[in-house]
């Protein structure tokens, strides 16, 4: 069986990691750099980098940035925002990114998700989705950092990602998020269900007791941003607490 993986992850706005809840009131934490350097230090498995003003403001992803990030990384490296064309996967990758993570783009123009597994492999292609809850077991899949609705079934979207290529899953509950409550593991339950390659959850990890509930559900990882930014817990914690329970992990 394979580990499961430990994910922290940098919203950032320039260079600065920002958090904030269900996506609104954004607070600016501290350094990007600094971050991904603890982050390494402490045992993560993976780190995701996502520029999220860069879809909203029609601009490619700082790849500055990306470079100074991944400079402190041995572990793999996702980014996300503002990926419109291969030629943009191609540059993040050149900048040290070991995948990439595409929401917006993707529900524009579906073809992309099939061109970026074909030219690059389906293992350095993440799909985000963010979700919003509008009904009884009924999620709404939402782009531009949560702001527009597309009028697309979450259900619906997970298979045709699937179907056009995608490596990975990344699930983020924007009704959670930042909220500290939980992730929303009806959400995750269907996902899994539904799916058959790696589902990441993402939004509402407040606890220890969060993460294992995610695992139990059946989620391949766990990505958590402000129990870590906060220092809540630190991953060693994490990753001693799941093994205590069962959850196979790495231990570096």
């Amino acid at each position: 069986m394979l580990a499961k993986r430990i994910i922290p992850c940098l919203d950032t706005i320039g260079e600065y990691v920002v958090k904030g809840r269900s996506f609104e009131n954004l607070e600016t934490i501290g350094l990007a750099v600094d971050f991904a350097r603890k982050y390494e230090k402490d045992g993560a498995d993976e780190l995701v980098l996502l520029d999220i003003t860069a879809t909203l403001e029609s601009r490619k992803t700082f790849l500055k940035l990306v470079r100074e990030v991944a400079r402190e990384l041995f572990i793999p490296l996702t980014v996300g925002g503002g990926i419109r064309t291969i030629e943009d996967v191609r540059e993040l990758l050149r900048a040290g990114a070991d995948k990439v993570s595409i929401n917006t783009s993707a529900v524009k123009d579906p073809l992309l998700i099939n061109k970026v597994a074909m030219e690059f492999g389906s293992q350095c292609l993440v799909i985000a989705i963010d979700a919003k809850k509008v009904a009884h077991s009924k999620w709404e899949v939402y782009i531009k950092s949560g702001k527009e609705a597309t009028g697309i079934d979450f259900k619906d979207w997970i298979v045709e990602v699937e179907k056009r290529g995608a490596g990975e899953i990344l699930l983020t509950s924007i009704d959670a998020d930042g909220h500290k409550k939980g992730y929303d593991l009806e959400l995750l339950e269907t996902a899994v269900a539904l799916t058959n390659i790696p589902v990441i959850a993402s939004g509402g990890a407040g606890t220890l007791e969060d993460l294992y509930k995610a695992f139990e559900i059946g989620v391949d990882a766990v990505l958590a941003a402000s129990i870590f930014h906060y220092g809540n817990y630190t991953i060693r914690e994490v990753k001693n607490y799941l093994a205590g329970k069962g959850i196979i992990v790495r231990d570096e």
